[in-house]
């Protein structure tokens, strides 16, 4: 891994994506805006971001099955090929959930569940 702030992407969710969206924009006294998602099922609203400079972008998201409360909020890792850090989670005791994945522009992601249960992703623009 590259010398940099790891963390290159989040997901926070929600049973109600409008009632969670209004909650957001009002703290943060910003708008969310819808972004598309590959998978149908999976709905997202994104937080103000540039793809391109510093910082930690993310979104509201809902899924049917993950629930909001307690382990909800998702940290993506950033990578050169998600892939190859995917690889070794095996090795390091976790196991993968979702192999590397293609996220259309976004790039590609993979989740993996840590030692502890816990699931965190990885994300790489190749």
């Amino acid at each position: 891994m590259k010398l940099e702030n790891p963390v290159g992407w989040f997901e926070i969710y929600v049973q109600d994506m409008n009632r969670a969206k209004a909650f957001y924009e009002t703290v943060l006294n910003t708008r969310l805006e819808k972004i598309d998602s590959p998978d149908p099922k999976l709905e997202m609203h994104a937080f103000p971001m540039s793809m391109d400079e510093p910082g930690c972008a993310g979104t509201l998201a809902k899924m049917e099955g993950v629930p909001s409360g307690g382990n909800s909020t998702l940290v993506y890792f950033k990578c050169d090929d998600c892939a190859k850090e995917a690889a070794r989670v095996g090795q390091a005791g976790g196991r993968i959930h979702l192999e590397k994945t293609a996220i259309g522009a976004y790039g590609f992601i993979a989740l993996a569940i840590d030692t502890e249960g816990n699931m965190f992703g990885l994300h790489s623009r190749q």
